[in-house]
Order: C-alpha cells, then structure tokens, then sequence
C-alpha cells in the first residue's frame, strides 16, 4: 500500500471545497490514514459523511480527535473481526501474502524512521551476506519462475527434515523374476507408439461424473442379488453342482447351499458370528454357520460362497466343504505382437506426494527427476495429489484453492516429463480432497492441458482396467487390502493374509468384494455394479496400500502394492515393471507379460 502524502490530502479537501490552512490538521490526517490503512480519497469520505451527520463540523484538531474515536476505532474493530472469521473461510492465493508483506515492510521502515533504536528493539535488519532477508520473505517474494513450482503451495515451506536426511534412497527392497541384468530404462522413444486405453473402450467405462445419493435400499438388494446368482452359477457350473437347496430347510442328508456371507451383529466377524444369507431364489433367509468340521477356510463379509453340510434343524448349518470361487480367464489379444520387441517399462507410484509435516513436493520433485533419469514408456501415478489427510489441509493452512494445487501439480508433472515423452496415466483417490468422494469414482477433468499435453496424458476412473500394448492392467487406488485385513478371518489355509484377500478379490471378480464397505467408502452400487466388477483377469493388479509394499503372483496375475510416495514425514517406495507381451510359449501354456518387477525406495 503506497504511503499518503500532506498533498494529495490538499487535493482532495480542495476538491470538497474545505478550507484547511494549518499544517498540524494535515499532519494529523496523514498519522490517521497510515494507522488506519486509509487512502487519501476514502479518508476524506469518510470525513465528508461524518461532517454532514453532525451539522457541518469544521476540520479542526479536535474533531479529528473525535472523528477517529467515532468512526475510525469503530471501524478498524469490525475490520480486524471480519479478517478473523474471513481467515478461516477464505484461502489467499500467494500474491494477496506478497501484497501483505510489503505493506508491512513499508510499514516497519517508516515506524523506524520515528523511533530511536533501543536496546532488544525489534527493528528489521539491513538484508546483507552476514544478515540475510528472513526465509518468509525469501520464500513468499520469489521470482515468478519459483512460485509456479510445487514447493510454493503452503506458507511455510520449509521443507521436511525427515525426508530430507532419510537414507537408503533407491534401495531396492522388493524384487520379482528374473532381475540379473536388467536395464530399467524404457524404449528408444518412450511412450511412442505405445497403445493405451481402457478395457472395452470408453462407453464401457465411467468417464465422466454422476449423481449420486439417490440410492433406494430395494436397488442395493438387487445389485446383491445379482451378484450371489451370478458368482452361484457360475460355481454351480465349474464344479457340477446339480442344484442349490434352501439354507434353512431342515434335512437328515447333507445339502448343497449358496449365499454370502455375513455377520450376525456389528462387530467384527469371527469363527462364531458367521451367517449365510440365501438369495431369494434359495429362500433370502439367513442362517448361523458352525465352521468347526471345516479344516481350511478364509471367509469375509460380502463373500459369495458355495457351502456343503447340514442342517438337521433347519437353524444351524454345519459346514463340512467349502467351494472356493473361480477366477476369469486372461486376456487373449486377437493381434499378433512382435515378440522381438523391447520390453515395455512402466513405472507405478502412489500419494500422497507430500511429507506429513509439510506441504513441499519435494518427494514429487524427486520422482521426476527418476522418470527422467530412467525414461519409462508408460507412468501410473495414483493418487493422493492433494491429500485430505494431510495436516496442514485439515487445519487450513494451505494458500491456494484445492483444485489451484492440484492443477499446478499435474502440471509440473506433464512439463517436467516432457522431454521424456512418456505417457502418463492418473488416477484419482477417495482421499482427494477436491474430487468427487464416491465409490467407483469418475476420472479427474483437466480442461486447461494443452493439445500436445493431453495427447501423451489419460484420465481414468477408479477402479479402472487398462489395455497397454496387449497386457491387461487392473488398476484401484482404494486401500481394499488394508480394508479385507480388517474383516478376514481364515484357519489352516497355510498362505499369508496378503495372497489370500488377493486371491478373493479375483475370485469374487470384483475390485471391492467386501460387504458392508468401511465407513469412509461411500458406495454407488449401481454404478458399482457397471463399473467396479473385473470383466477377466489382469495381467497385472495394481493396489496401493498403507500396509507393506509386495510384489506376487496370485493365480497367474503379478499383484503389486508400491506403497506410498512418503510415509509421514519419511520418504516411501514405487514400483518398476518390465513387461513384455507374448501370451503363449512353445508348449502352449500361457507366459505372464510381467518379465520382472521392483520395488525401489525414493
């Protein structure tokens, strides 16, 4: 704010026509406009209408003592209230601080220019090599190139201490097939003539946003419905089953029943609280389940299963077999690729791309600076971008918009990556903080990319099931793995939990087979129904996770978790992926695409 001078306050008053012969009454004004943050205009509006409701007052010093006890003190008051309640409702971009800082810097140096310095005094220093300007105006008074990086989100931008004096940086902590050798550099011109879209094509996949929260409890029950059938038949089928009887028929012999599974309260489930509710072709009746004759068993809530037993008093089923579901086939492409080609390198990595403890992406910047050094064909970066979780968003700290954040982000990425030329696949998080919070979630919209831009950048929803080159990607940002480890509950099976939820959810065909949802999935169940089911078996499952990071082939299908960016305030891992697409071998049996995988710390 420019300072106001004796002159301009003589125009103003020359313009009303009020006389104003003493100097002291000048100098008084200028005190009250600088104190008050009045330019010298509004300070003789303000005037003019207090003058004109008390009879014409003449400009004097002591009305002006009085006019800044009625009118300025009064004002200044419910200005500073205003600012407080507006301070949590409004978030101000980084030149309204830049505006702020140097109105009270020219403050500060007309304060010093009055005062005698004393001793301890809080005088501002002269900006020199030995005293230099403090870190807050050196970050906030940056040139434009600097406010446009990903470090300038958030007021204080001092950058994390624990990510940046982590150790171990690209280590590589999990390893998968064949990796002596390996050069984890992608083609000669990565992303070129690369063939990426999702499965089935557009009009078979959510490409953009929908009403939700207009779920009937009778539409739920159906898309139930149709599941149980489903799966029910498709068992029926595979192991020759002749018919499904009532669960809560009494009979002497042993039954064959199907249903999902359920638990008898609002606890978690275990080995006595197990129910199997019957779809309505079976009865729709729930019945208590005693697992105590099955040696082996992994079950979850919302688990369609096919049970074998009896139920004497048509109360309790004992169970004595238990079907496992079957898994879809993979993908069989009807062009013949060449199996001379390089293998495909695909890099995965998942948010939130900030430390905890501060809003610089630094672990962001550090993730580029890898896309580029090891320039992959295809990167899939999974959200968080801008993370609900992070604190200094759940206190409103942050200085932009959410989407502000979130544009310049994606595209420090797409300009960063430019000279690599590889191509980029997003995609969003329950945890996004400025995108829809629903269950499949749509793909994030990014109007302002240019047309060179959005031809090496695509959109996908999540969950999503991707075509790249041949090879199937099944691809859920969605912590399913952290949410069945919650509710799983096995014996005897001999495997680890990890292998087991996997195996279920391909088994289940459904990239969230658990039944309720946890709390914090808000679940569309129609559009789950169209968009969340496996339509077959990925080459590769790609699921994120706060739990740790693993490579492993379930059934055929290599599931990666490659964890998160950062971990709190630590840096965290991605994954790498060699893949090339052959899908048979000379004796006919199918070859996974998946050559070798990493996970590598960032």
């Amino acid at each position: 704010m420019a300072l106001v001078s004796a002159e301009e306050l003589q125009l103003e008053l020359d313009m009303f026509g009020i006389p104003c012969q003493d100097e002291s009454v000048l100098d008084k004004m200028v005190e009250q406009c600088i104190c008050y943050r009045l330019q010298a205009d509004e300070m003789l509006h303000q005037w003019v209408a207090y003058s004109s409701t008390n009879d014409g007052l003449k400009l004097t010093i002591d009305t002006l003592d009085q006019f800044e006890h009625e009118i300025l003190k009064k004002r200044n008051r419910s200005k500073q209230g205003f600012r407080k309640d507006e301070s949590h409702s409004r978030t101000r971009d980084i030149h309204t601080l830049q505006d702020l800082i140097k109105a009270e810097e020219e403050e500060e140096t007309l304060l010093d220019a009055y005062s005698t310095p004393a001793k301890g005094s809080q005088k501002r220093a002269l900006t020199t090599p030995e005293h230099p300007r403090s870190k807050r105006s050196t970050a906030l008074l940056a040139s434009p190139g600097l406010l446009l990086s990903p470090a300038s989100f958030s007021p204080s931008t001092t950058p994390s201490q624990k990510y940046s004096q982590r150790g171990g940086k690209g280590e590589v902590v999990v390893t998968f097939g064949a990796v002596q050798g390996t050069r984890w550099v992608g083609r000669k011109n990565p992303g070129a003539g690369v063939q990426l879209e999702l499965l089935g094509g557009p009009e078979d996949s959510l490409h953009c946003s929908y009403k939700y929260m207009f779920q009937r409890l009778r539409d739920i029950r159906n898309v139930l419905t149709e599941k149980i059938e489903e799966l029910g038949e498709n068992l029926r089928t595979h192991f020759s089953i002749e018919e499904f009887s009532p669960v809560s028929l009494p009979a002497q012999d042993s039954i064959t029943v199907l249903g999902q599974v359920c638990c008898d309260g609002n606890g978690k489930l275990n080995a006595q609280s197990v129910l199997l509710e019957a779809g309505p072709e079976q009865g729709g009746q729930q019945v208590p389940v005693d697992l105590a004759e099955l040696k082996e068993y992994s079950l979850f809530p919302g688990q369609v299963v096919v049970m074998e037993g009896m139920n004497a008093t048509g109360r309790k089923l004992v169970a004595s077999k238990l079907y496992e579901g079957v898994p879809l086939p993979f993908y069989t492409s009807t062009i013949k690729m060449e199996t001379d080609e390089e293998p495909m390198n695909v890099l995965v990595a998942c948010g939130p791309y900030t430390p905890s403890d501060s809003l610089t992406f630094d672990p962001l910047l550090d993730l580029i600076s890898i896309i580029i050094r090891d320039r992959p064909d295809v990167c899939l970066l999974l959200g968080p971008f801008v993370d609900s979780k992070h604190e200094q968003i759940e206190k409103a700290q942050v200085t932009e918009t959410f989407e502000a954040i979130f544009s310049r982000c994606i595209e420090s990425i797409v300009d960063g990556t430019k000279s690599v030329g590889c191509r980029l696949v997003f995609v969003p998080s329950q945890r996004d903080i400025h995108h829809h919070f629903i269950y499949p979630q749509p793909p994030f919209s990014l109007p302002n990319l240019s047309k060179d831009q959005a031809q090496r950048v695509t959109l996908v929803p999540d969950p999503c099931t991707l075509l790249i080159d041949g090879v199937t990607f099944g691809v859920t940002s969605t912590d399913i793995l952290f949410h069945m480890s919650a509710e799983e509950i096995s014996c005897g099976t001999g495997s680890d939990r990890f292998s087991r939820i996997l195996k279920h959810m391909l088994t289940q065909r459904s990239y969230y087979p658990l039944y309720p949802p946890v709390e914090e999935v808000n679940m569309d169940y129609e559009k789950f129904q169209s968009f969340g089911q496996m339509s077959l078996t990925p080459d590769v499952l790609i699921v994120p996770s706060e739990l740790r990071y693993f490579v492993k082939d379930v059934v055929g299908c290599v599931c990666v978790n490659p964890g998160r960016l950062t971990k709190g305030q630590v840096g965290g891992t991605y994954s790498r992926l060699l893949i090339q697409s052959s899908n048979t071998s000379e004796d006919g049996k199918r070859v996974s695409p998946c050559l070798t995988a990493q996970v590598v710390k960032i």
